[in-house]
């Protein structure tokens, strides 16, 4: 029975020997001259202003984790498209509560200023 899952992990094998021979043969025929100016920061061709290090406001993680999650769940309409015909009217009444619940979400972010970009 596992005889199937073989193929899988001789390919799992190559792909690992590929990739570390890769990185150690480029790490031995690769220039090695570090200069200081090949190894300060970059950013879009300007100096780096403030440190690198610095801390995001917490706002831009709650808009950042607000899109995740809304856009995940609108993936289970998909889903629903798919099938409403067969589903009936418990199926509806299902992906209105669902709805109501992605509204409530939404009118309370919105509420608390979640949404706003300063």
């Amino acid at each position: 029975m596992l005889d199937a899952y073989v193929p899988i992990l001789a390919m799992f094998g190559i792909a690992a020997f590929i990739a570390v021979f890769v990185i150690t043969l480029s790490r031995f025929l690769g220039p090695q001259k570090p200069t200081v100016r090949k190894l300060a920061p970059y950013e879009s061709g300007m100096e780096p202003i403030g440190d690198a290090m610095s801390r995001f406001p917490i706002k831009f993680n709650l808009v950042a984790m607000s899109f995740i999650l809304f856009d995940i769940e609108v993936i289970f309409f998909f889903p629903y498209a798919l099938v409403y015909r067969d589903l009936g009217v418990p199926g509806l009444y299902a992906m209105g509560i669902f709805l109501l619940v992605l509204l409530v979400g939404l009118i309370y972010e919105w509420k608390n200023g979640a949404l706003t970009w300063e």
